[in-house]
């Protein structure tokens, strides 16, 4: 129920999955977690395969993008969020997915949920499309503000471990981002992190790497705190927005440019897709006990898929 386009897209890109799993011959069911009667409403108006299976489980409460993560998870209990991932703690589910508020999902899934020994604090990373065939994996986007240079220490030990179960990538090669590529640049955050990753022989770490680096793909993992990692996401998902602009600001000035970007239009979406957050869609909390998916505010149907 948290996402600005809740519970509609979330109902819509469970059907188009469900279809995604179908044709694989996965079985799978949905638990929709939230307001019941808005729940039936929006499936009542959807054309439902015969084969769809689901459950409701009504949570009347809400919490909103504006809520406090702290205080909404003790003062909602009955909210989607809150009974959702106390579902998953008892096994009535196998993942948990949200697209509602990132700091509330990642609160509630750490006190209720649990941390995997050894995590100081969960972490939520993103993919990044670059100039190479393989994307970069950056952590943290946002989980944690404010952070010690253990914390990156560990986002770089699980993002390097995530990229090597999920990807087969044997050795990911982790940067710090930082505003130099020297070892002595940096704020304390950092020239201490530095120093913790060259420690540890069995990290590929191959030190600073500056934000241009990013959609070079220098590195398979970009490690920062999620204060800048959050600021490094917003701006690039702002990149798609900017660049369809300025195509159809091109388009519009003459016959000849309609006909140009006509021809390239097939390559321009290609290329532009690749920058799209719908197709990298949720990410991991990676660090807590089970499976918990965070997904864009915004999340399309196709995103939620």
């Amino acid at each position: 129920m948290g996402g600005d386009f809740a519970p509609l897209h979330e109902i819509q890109g469970a059907l188009m999955a469900y279809k995604a799993f179908n044709n694989s011959n996965t079985p799978v069911e949905f638990i929709f977690v939230g307001r019941e009667a808005v729940i039936r409403d929006i499936l009542n108006k959807q054309n439902l395969d015969i084969g769809f299976r689901y459950s409701i489980v009504s949570a009347e409460e809400v919490i909103t993008m504006e809520d406090e993560a702290a205080i909404s998870i003790r003062t909602k209990k009955n909210s989607s969020l809150i009974c959702g991932i106390q579902l998953h703690k008892s096994g009535g589910a196998d993942a948990f997915i949200s697209a509602g508020n990132t700091g509330a999902v990642m609160t509630a899934a750490t006190l209720i949920l649990g941390r995997i020994k050894g995590v100081s604090r969960p972490v939520i990373g993103s993919f990044f499309p670059t100039m190479k065939d393989k994307p970069t994996l950056v952590l943290d986007v946002g989980a944690n503000a404010e952070c010690k240079p253990k914390f990156l220490y560990e986002f770089a030990i699980m993002g390097s471990i995530y990229l090597r179960e999920i990807t087969g990538l044997k050795s990911p090669k982790i940067g710090l981002l930082n505003v130099g590529e020297e070892r002595t640049k940096g704020n304390t955050l950092a020239l201490d992190a530095y120093h913790l990753l060259e420690q540890n022989p069995k990290l590929n770490f191959i030190g600073n790497v500056e934000g241009r680096d990013i959609l070079a793909g220098s590195s398979d993992v970009v490690i920062c705190d999620g204060f800048t990692g959050n600021i490094v996401l917003k701006f690039a998902e702002s990149i798609i927005t900017m660049l369809k602009s300025k195509i159809q600001s091109h388009a519009s000035k003459s016959i000849i440019n309609k006909i140009a970007v006509a021809v390239m239009v097939p390559t321009l979406r290609k290329i532009l897709k690749k920058f799209d957050y719908q197709e990298y869609c949720g990410v991991p909390l990676l660090g807590v006990n089970v499976v918990v998916i965070i997904g864009h505010g915004k999340s399309s149907p196709l995103a939620i898929k």
